[in-house]
C-alpha cells in the first residue's frame, strides 16, 4: 500500500522513524514534508499536499492512505479535510484507529506526536492500516451523505438548514 506522511516541526521525529517502520513492513511511503526542523514551519501545505495525493491515488484506482501529525493533530486533521474525497480522523486510541476505518472508511489519520508515546502512534498507524472497511450500509450511506454535502453544498432529504 502506498502511505503519504506530512507532519510540521512537532512530529518530525515521528515522521522519521515512520517512514522506517512502514517501509519495513512493505508499504510505499512518500515524505510530504518537512524534511529539516523548523519551529517557525506551516503544517496547512505539507498536510494538505499528502491528503491531496491519498485523494488522487484512490481516485486512479491505487490503494492508498495517509498519516498526518503534530502537536495536537487538530490542525493537521483540519488541513487533510479541506481536501475533496478526504475523510480525515483525529486519533488517539486503538479502538479510534479501528473505528476510523469501520465506521468511517477515514483515509487519513491524524495524531497528536506531543500527545502520544511514538510506540503508542505506531500502533495506531499499524491498526489503521490493517482495518479494512467492511462496507455496511449505514456507514456507506453516511459517508456517501457526506460526499454529497462536498459536492453540492446539501443532504437531499435530510432538512439541512440553509445560512
Amino acid at each position: 500500500m502506498r502511505i503519504h506522511i506530512a507532519t510540521d516541526h512537532a512530529g518530525l521525529e515521528f515522521s522519521q522513524y515512520l517512514q522506517t517502520h512502514l517501509t519495513e513492513a512493505g508499504h510505499e511511503v512518500i515524505d510530504h514534508g518537512p524534511t529539516e526542523y523548523d519551529a517557525l514551519d506551516d503544517y496547512p501545505a505539507f498536510c494538505i499536499n499528502a491528503a491531496a495525493a491519498v485523494a488522487a491515488d484512490q481516485a486512479a484506482g491505487v490503494e492508498a492512505l495517509g498519516v498526518v501529525f503534530g502537536g495536537s493533530g487538530n490542525g493537521e486533521q483540519i488541513a487533510a479535510n479541506k481536501v475533496k474525497g478526504i475523510r480525515a480522523a483525529l486519533v488517539w486510541s486503538l479502538a479510534t484507529a479501528q473505528l476510523a476505518r469501520e465506521h468511517n472508511n477515514a483515509n487519513v489519520i491524524s495524531i497528536g506526536a506531543r500527545q502520544h508515546s511514538l510506540e503508542e502512534a505506531v500502533s495506531f498507524i499499524d491498526t489503521f492500516i490493517a482495518e479494512p472497511f467492511p462496507g455496511d450500509e449505514r456507514h456507506v450511506r453516511r459517508i456517501a451523505q457526506l460526499a454529497e454535502y462536498e459536492q453540492t453544498g446539501d443532504i437531499l432529504g435530510k432538512g439541512l438548514d440553509k445560512y
